[in-house]
C-alpha cells in the first residue's frame, strides 16, 4: 500500500490554503467581510474560462476564497464535473462551504500517489490554472470521503 500524502510530504505535510465558498452575491459578500469581520480583501478576479469570479478574504492564518457564479453561460466540467460553483447554487440557492485546497509540492506526483490510494480527480483528470495562477486539479467527493477537495501545485 502506498504512503498516505500527508507522511510523504515530510515535516509539517500538507498545508491548507483556502477554503471555498460559493456565494450567490459577491458584493454583498465581500462587505460582509469587511465590514462586519474587519478582513482585508483580496481583488477580484475574473475567471471567464470558468464562469466565475472569486475574491480572497485574508486571515491572519488561513485565507477564504469567495466564489460567484456569472451564469453568462454553462459552467464548464473540465475541471469540477458536476461540482461547478453554479451547480452548487442551484442545490444550495443561500451558497455555503464549496471546498478545502491543500497546497502539495508536486501536483503530479500527488495525483500519482493518491490513484493508487483510490482517490480519483474529477473533471478531465487534468490540472487547470486556477484563480492563483497556479495548476489546481479537484478531487471527486466520492473518493475523499465526501468533502470536495482541490490541491494547488505549491511554488
Amino acid at each position: 500500500m502506498s504512503e498516505p500524502l500527508n507522511a510523504a510530504l515530510g515535516v509539517g505535510g500538507l498545508i491548507i490554503d483556502h477554503i471555498g465558498i460559493v456565494v450567490p452575491d459577491l458584493g454583498a459578500a465581500i462587505a460582509f467581510y469587511r465590514n462586519a469581520m474587519g478582513c482585508t480583501i483580496g481583488a477580484t478576479v475574473l475567471l471567464e474560462e470558468h464562469d466565475i469570479e472569486v475574491s480572497f478574504v485574508e486571515f491572519a492564518n488561513a485565507r477564504i476564497e469567495l466564489i460567484a457564479p456569472l451564469g453568462r453561460r454553462s459552467p464548464p466540467r473540465s475541471l469540477l464535473g458536476a461540482h461547478t460553483s453554479g451547480d452548487f447554487l442551484a442545490r444550495s440557492p443561500q451558497g455555503g462551504l464549496h471546498h478545502v485546497c491543500y497546497l502539495v509540492p508536486d501536483l503530479s506526483a500527488a495525483l500519482t500517489r493518491l490513484a493508487r490510494l483510490g482517490v480519483m480527480p474529477l473533471g478531465s483528470g487534468r490540472p487547470e490554472i486556477g484563480a492563483s495562477g497556479k495548476p489546481i486539479i479537484f478531487l471527486d467527493p466520492a473518493t475523499t470521503g465526501g468533502t470536495l477537495v482541490e490541491l494547488k501545485q505549491a511554488g
